[in-house]
């Protein structure tokens, strides 16, 4: 409850990966209309440490876009293009499934 949404990223993505990043920018804002969930996604980059997993990460692994985008299902997918190619906050509500805005 103490910390900022960026704040609470660089914990979240050291805790998972053993990443040390540093917050670039909002990229897009998303909502899981079944679950009433809220995503905001950053743009990062690495600073420092060493890829691990944790009780919260199975597997981490360096991979391209083309790889990124391969694997992910659209609701994801469209988040790592939004990050990639909008110069603007994308806000984006989604059913787990499909886009339902743009």
């Amino acid at each position: 409850m103490d910390e900022t949404p960026e704040a609470g990223t660089v914990r979240e993505v050291l805790e998972e990966t053993g990443i040390q990043v540093e917050v670039e920018r909002l990229t897009g804002v998303y909502k899981n209309m079944q679950r009433g969930v809220i995503a905001l996604v950053f743009r990062c980059k690495p600073v420092a440490g060493a890829l691990s997993t944790s009780d919260e990460s199975r597997r981490v692994a360096w991979k391209d876009r083309a790889a990124i985008l391969e694997e992910m299902t659209l609701v994801y997918r469209v988040r790592v293009e939004d990050a990639f190619d909008c110069e603007h906050v994308a806000v984006r509500s989604h059913d787990g499934n499909r886009i339902l805005s743009d």
